[in-house]
């Protein structure tokens, strides 16, 4: 069994460097979104970020270990199949680890106390699934860098 990925990404030597490259990672996503839904999730993202510039990484650190745990049994499976790319398997199972990554959203804007940060995610989960799941290369080689 390889080391469980809380170990390599919730490292605290690690954090600041591991916020900074799920931020990019985030960034460059959003930024590759063209037409109407693309239009969209920019401008709900901008939005987002105008409620406070520390939004985006505060809400990294503090969902980080939800997605890591989310993450960890792809990542156990992965390791266990001998592959070679994280980023291939996850998108090979994209389904599943949406799903799986998105709950963790869904369950803590329930809890938010924001209604900008709410009324933005409402307009934007129809379409949030396939985001996701095209997001999921550059999340499993995130993981990869880090973990592998």
């Amino acid at each position: 069994m390889v080391a469980p990925l809380k170990e390599s990404m919730l490292d605290e030597s690690k954090s600041e460097q591991v916020v900074a490259d799920v931020h990019a990672v985030i960034d460059a996503e959003v930024g590759d979104k063209s037409g109407a839904s693309g239009l969209a999730l920019k401008g709900g993202y901008a939005a987002v970020k105008k409620v406070g510039p520390s939004i985006v990484p505060d809400a990294i650190e503090g969902l980080l270990p939800e997605f890591v745990e989310k993450l960890e049994p792809y990542w156990q499976e992965f390791a266990a199949s001998g592959g070679a790319s994280f980023a291939d398997y996850l998108v090979a199972n994209q389904e599943a680890v949406s799903d799986s990554l998105l709950g963790v959203t869904d369950s803590r804007i329930e809890g938010t106390d924001r209604a900008a940060v709410k009324k933005v995610y409402s307009s934007l989960r129809g379409s949030a699934k396939k985001h996701v799941a095209e997001a999921l290369p550059r999340v499993g080689a995130l993981v990869q860098k880090y973990a592998g």
